[in-house]
């Protein structure tokens, strides 16, 4: 176990980013079409093809779950992503080669991060879900300010992109991966302390434990200018589920959100979270088993998303958010506050 969302046997993460731009795009793809559904939370979220994953609707299973950054400019990230299966599913048998890759996205807003975004007549994110998919390996990929991340923020620190995993009670592997862009703050008050906290696993983000005392100025609310922002990512697993069931374990994930962002699910964000799953293992049929999932997509969740802004990185260059390595990184009382 890599504590990456590759732990789930079957899926393959890709990324491409242009560091000027200040922007990317990261792929999930799958080896086999995959269960999939989908929990939109935020009131303003920038998406393609989601209703293909309506529980009324008739595709079950899709091919890949597309993140980027560049807003509704992003979106064209799925083309290069369609083209690059495209080409893979040339080698099909003559039967199969007018298959069409059932590709959903959803994209983040990073266009006032100071990034250079005079990219002419046409976004580059095309060629950059191209690139992604190319890149995309079953093994160990690069967490914070990489692919979807590269250009994140939240109200206190840089954003960034991460994963974790767990194993359930009955053996079944959940694990997340997270581009954490929200409008509020995923650190307590003007600490280095994460809400997320209670969830780590061993040291992923820094070890630091929970805040001792949360007094009202910590609660304040904190939110970035302007007041818009997305957390997006995907809970995976290797058991099998129904659409029903892989809802479920979407809006679980969103639940992970909220415990490691305080305010989620704002007016001007895009909360949006996939589920998926690759049905290695038996169908989950009782309750218990579901709850058990369900529980892991919250707690891997709410990790992914502290471990995607403690490993982001910053720069230096003007107008660039500090990170939180860079702020709160050695660890001491005095750096991460009280």
């Amino acid at each position: 176990m890599n504590n990456l969302l590759t732990d789930v046997a079957g899926l393959r993460v890709g990324h491409a980013q242009d560091d000027a731009l200040r922007s990317g795009v990261t792929c999930v793809l799958f080896d086999r079409p995959a269960i999939a559904a989908v929990s939109l939370l935020g009131g303003a979220p920038a998406a393609r093809e989601t209703a293909l994953l309506g529980l009324d609707m008739t595709v079950e299973r899709i091919h890949a779950v597309v993140f980027s950054g560049g807003s509704t400019f992003g979106l064209d990230a799925t083309s290069g992503v369609q083209a690059a299966l495209r080409e893979d599913f040339a080698g099909d048998p003559p039967s199969l080669r007018i298959r069409v890759p059932l590709v959903v996205q959803s994209s983040l807003f990073d266009l006032t991060n100071g990034g250079e975004k005079s990219w002419g007549r046409y976004s580059p994110y095309a060629e950059f879900g191209y690139q992604a998919a190319r890149a995309a390996l079953a093994e160990t990929f690069a967490l914070g300010s990489v692919g979807a991340g590269t250009g994140a923020t939240t109200a206190t620190v840089k954003g960034g992109l991460g994963s974790a995993s767990m194993v359930t009670p009955d053996g079944s592997i959940v694990a997340a991966l997270v581009a954490a862009n929200p409008i509020g703050s995923a650190t307590i008050g003007d600490t280095g302390y994460f809400w997320a906290a209670p969830f780590e696993q061993g040291q992923e983000f820094g070890g630091l434990g929970q805040k001792p005392h949360i007094g009202a100025e910590d609660l304040r609310l904190r939110m970035k200018p302007p007041a818009w922002g997305t957390t997006i990512g995907i809970v995976a697993t290797d058991a099998t589920l129904t659409a029903a069931q892989a809802h479920r374990l979407a809006i679980a994930g969103q639940g992970g959100v909220a415990r490691a962002v305080l305010p989620a699910h704002l007016a001007g964000d895009g909360d949006t979270i996939y589920a998926a799953a690759t049905g290695a293992r038996a169908p989950v049929t009782s309750p218990e088993q579901l709850a058990e999932l369900c529980l892991a997509a919250t707690l891997v969740t709410a990790r992914a998303v502290a471990r995607g802004i403690f490993a982001a990185h910053a720069t230096g260059r003007p107008g660039e958010l500090d990170s939180w390595q860079a702020r709160f990184g050695q660890g001491t009382t005095a750096r991460i506050g009280v």
